[in-house]
């Protein structure tokens, strides 16, 4: 006997069969639109100041860069011990290798011609504060799912937890900065810096910090091996 239900393509479901698929809307328009629109945008901000259409490029690039990549601060610190995988742990330690680099050349440039060393001021003491603050920052960014840059990135994508988790984030912002005289008076600069050429010179501090980053590579590397290779 014949099923009534000849239509049906062989292994294929009558409630699949019957469930109509959402043709995806052509978001191209909206891209151009949206380009066009960040574009104005930054000839208005360059009319302004050059910086400001400067930052305007760099920022947008950025966003792009990391939404298509995926990457995430807390992501890197979060899945090793999560899931096991440490591509972005490694993703991250490649990034601050080369930044280091970077920076260094920029500020031993700085220094052998005499001038102010960029970001100097910004050399803060190392106290209990730091450590305090890295857990409880870490510890946030576990809970909401996301950094400073991975919050922004999903909040951009339309992420609506996302939206709570910046809403918190600016309060805390602006409360620590209400609040910054006094931290910094009694628990910061009761710390001790630490500018690590003053040390070991120019070329050993950045030995000494590509070495530490190599050995957190290899550390990651066989971390996940161990996680998700079993014997292998």
């Amino acid at each position: 006997m014949l099923d009534e239900r000849s239509d049906i393509t062989p292994g294929v479901s009558l409630t699949q069969s019957k469930s109509v698929k959402k043709a995806k809307k052509n978001q191209l328009p909206f891209g151009i639109g949206l380009f066009i629109l960040i574009f104005l945008i930054g000839i208005h901000l360059s009319d302004v100041s050059s910086k400001l259409g400067l930052y305007w490029l760099i920022g947008n690039c950025l966003g792009f860069i990391l939404e298509k990549s995926r990457f995430c601060f807390s992501a890197a610190i979060r899945d090793p011990y999560l899931t096991g995988s440490t591509s972005l742990t490694r993703a991250l330690l490649i990034a601050v290798a080369i930044t280091s680099i970077g920076f260094t050349a920029i500020k031993y440039g700085a220094f052998i011609s005499g001038q102010p060393i960029p970001g100097q001021s910004y050399i803060v003491p190392v106290s209990f504060t730091t450590a305090a603050g890295a857990f409880l920052f870490g510890i946030g960014m576990v809970i909401s799912g996301g950094c400073a840059s991975g919050t922004l990135m999903r909040v951009g994508e339309g992420c609506q937890m996302q939206i709570i988790s910046l809403l918190f984030f600016i309060i805390g912002s602006l409360w620590g900065a209400h609040d910054w005289d006094w931290w910094n008076r009694n628990f910061i600069m009761k710390g001790k810096s630490i500018f690590m050429p003053d040390i070991f010179g120019w070329f050993g501090a950045i030995f000494i910090q590509l070495l530490i980053i190599a050995l957190l590579y290899i550390a990651a590397d066989k971390w996940e091996k161990i996680k998700l290779g079993g014997n292998d």
